[in-house]
């Protein structure tokens, strides 16, 4: 059982891609969805978050100073491309080349395994 997540804090991924997804994704569409002002029209069928677009990135919903106390302000209403993010060794044995690049632009080290602490079973 994993105790420890080094993504609460982190959110360098948050300040380096844009995070873009379908329009019914915000409240718009799905009641409890992302917040309609939080994001911004790309085209028809897609949104972005606003501030994840151009060279120096940062979700208007970030809070916090990136890889200390950096947390999602609407983490339970987040959008699917966020949800999909995984970071490297959350499963004990994958590297996501994206979550070492966002982290490097940041000045963090990339993640290892042993940044996931685990419960002996």
């Amino acid at each position: 059982m994993k105790t420890n997540n080094p993504c609460l804090g982190c959110g360098a991924c948050c300040a380096f891609f844009r995070a873009s997804f379908y329009w019914a994704e915000t409240e718009a569409g799905t009641p409890g969805g992302v917040p309609e002002q939080l994001a911004e029209k790309i085209n028809d069928f897609r949104v972005q978050m606003k501030g994840t677009r151009g060279p120096q990135p940062r979700c208007v919903a970030l809070t916090g100073e990136i890889g200390k106390n950096a947390a999602c302000g609407i983490y339970e209403r987040r959008s699917s491309v966020c949800r999909a993010f995984q970071p490297s060794w959350v499963d004990g044995v994958t590297v996501n080349e994206d979550c070492g690049r966002a982290r490097a632009a940041h000045g963090l080290m990339p993640l290892t395994p042993d940044d996931w602490e685990l419960d002996a079973v």
